[in-house]
């Protein structure tokens, strides 16, 4: 079944299925009310006067890259520009106070130039009946050509961010989401850096705004699916509440996998290995692409049904680790964008399609090696290893785990680290393994933890996931279990779709975050997970 769950979602990438997540940006639809800030009226209401500066640009004293990839290098001559206005408590009293109406007139040297507008806003107590409390307000400004948003002295940075505050494109809208919580009297600073543009072809015409305006959007209602939870030990209360439902929070990917929460970004990583990209997905529902050619930038992608990454996991420095199936290897992400290969080959043969991994505290990388990433599977003849195997790497030295699973796939250790849970996607043994592991990662005791065989349905072992009371989440037949630490099964939760894989998040950790096909839903549950 796992080659027929993958043929059909490769199926759309093969037909060149488009993939439109939906998002909170969707999910807020039309806004109720619009404060334009490109009117007397408007800035009057939201007590605002705009300023403007332009930009000069100079030569300052600088340093190459040095060894570190930093500017720690040989002293050299480069450029920057003046004024640096995007902090809130930069001091533009001497500006320009420019009127709203005049947003439009032609600014800045023209060619290669830039300039700065700034704008204090105030929440207004109404906008006509419309009153804002607790509402999600958007600025949307439209710059001639370029801009940079700068809120409250922050500017948002995102690896593929498109929108928001930072460039979008050409005369393209900028959209950011300054509350999601509005209260009458809220102030907001903001600063908004247009560039004249395109750069590399600079034209003679100059820098202007098109639009300015404030969004209010009344909060969208949390999308609950129809749940079903079968309680199969009073123990389940004290873990899933009476009241709890999926949450759908984005859909329309091709197939989603591998999740892991990013606490430095406030969001939850996951992959597409059909797209072969990597998203990022807010609380609040907003997608962008974290990085494209996830997995593969191989010749041979057209043959793959799921070329892109599958499982992404932290290592204690906070770097990005990510099983890629196309070009059949583990590989580490730097916070400088240094790429590091931890993993391509045991015994000089290529690793089939790396799926799931986890980290011990000592630094020691486990993962599953499947061939599930091959476009015809265990019959490929890319196929290089005799077997699929479960693998350590620690001090960039790669050793077998274990090589008696056919499917070896979702990884995770228990809190205090004795036990090693692998799950295995067979249809004709659908079993959770315990292994005890010695500190060199060699087993030293094996058992059968969990067996779904019985249960007869379409679905294996995929993903796995512990608690910190040590209960174990397992994505099986008909949806997923929770299994005490003991192997007994306190419940089955199931929804509209089934989930692959699952990685607990939000400030708390209290809410898990479901992988399931097309869709990213999310339960929140009594107790937290184990997180990277």
């Amino acid at each position: 079944m796992k080659l027929q769950l993958f043929l059909l979602a490769a199926l759309g990438v093969l037909l060149g299925r488009p993939v439109v997540a939906q998002t909170s940006e969707a999910r807020l639809g039309r806004p109720v009310a619009i404060v334009d800030l490109a009117t007397r009226d408007g800035t009057q209401l939201a007590h605002a006067q705009w300023r403007y500066h332009d930009v000069q640009i100079h030569e300052v004293a600088h340093h190459d890259v040095g060894a570190d990839l930093k500017a720690t290098g040989a002293a050299n001559l480069t450029y920057d520009y003046e004024p640096h206005a995007g902090p809130a408590d930069f001091d533009d009293a001497n500006w320009e106070i420019i009127a709203p109406e005049s947003l439009d007139q032609r600014r800045g040297h023209g060619r290669l130039s830039f300039n700065w507008y700034r704008i204090n806003v105030t929440i207004p107590a109404k906008i006509g009946a419309f009153d804002p409390t607790g509402a999600t307000i958007v600025f949307e400004v439209v710059v001639d050509d370029y801009a940079e948003v700068w809120v409250d002295g922050q500017l948002g940075f995102t690896y593929g961010q498109s929108g928001g505050q930072v460039v979008r494109g050409w005369n393209a809208p900028n959209r950011v989401v300054l509350t999601r919580d509005a209260r009458p009297g809220q102030k907001f600073q903001l600063a908004v850096f247009g560039m004249n543009g395109p750069i590399s072809a600079s034209p003679a015409n100059f820098i202007w705004v098109k639009s300015a305006t404030l969004d209010f959007h009344r909060p969208p209602a949390p999308l609950f699916v129809e749940t079903n939870i079968e309680r199969l030990d009073p123990a389940l209360d004290a873990i899933v509440p009476r009241d709890a439902k999926l949450e759908k929070v984005a859909t329309g990917f091709t197939f989603t996998e591998g999740p892991v929460w990013s606490r430095e970004l406030g969001a939850l990583l996951f992959s597409d290995p059909n797209e072969n990209t990597i998203y990022r997905l807010t609380p609040e529902g907003e997608v962008s692409v974290f990085r494209s050619k996830s997995g593969s930038t191989g010749a041979e992608i057209g043959e793959y049904g799921q070329p892109g990454s599958n499982g992404l996991t932290f290592d204690r420095d906070g770097r990005l680790t990510i099983d890629q199936h196309g070009n059949r290897r583990v590989v580490r992400i730097a916070k400088n964008g240094v790429l590091t290969v931890l993993a391509d080959r045991f015994d000089g043969k290529r690793l089939n399609s790396p799926n799931d991994l986890v980290y011990r505290r000592d630094g020691t990388l486990f993962f599953t090696d499947p061939p599930f990433g091959l476009p015809k599977f265990g019959a490929d003849p890319r196929k290089e290893l005799l077997f699929s195997g479960v693998f350590a790497v620690k001090d960039g030295r790669i050793s077998l785990v274990t090589k008696e699973l056919s499917g070896p796939n979702g990884i995770a250790f228990s809190p205090d680290e004795k036990f090693l849970y692998v799950g295995d996607w067979d249809d004709n043994k659908k079993v959770v393994m315990r292994y005890c592991l010695g500190d060199d990662g060699a087993v030293t005791e094996s058992k059968v933890f969990a067996d779904f065989t019985a249960e007869g349905t379409e679905n294996a072992i995929d993903g796995l996931k512990v608690d910190t009371a040590g209960n174990v989440y397992i994505s099986g037949p008909r949806g997923l279990w929770i299994v005490s630490p003991e192997g007994k099964r306190l419940g089955l939760i199931s929804g509209p779709e089934q989930p692959h894989n699952f990685a607990w998040g939000d400030g708390d950790g209290r809410t898990l975050y479901l992988c399931a096909h097309t869709s990213i839903y999310r339960l929140r549950l009594a107790t937290e997970g184990v997180r990277p």
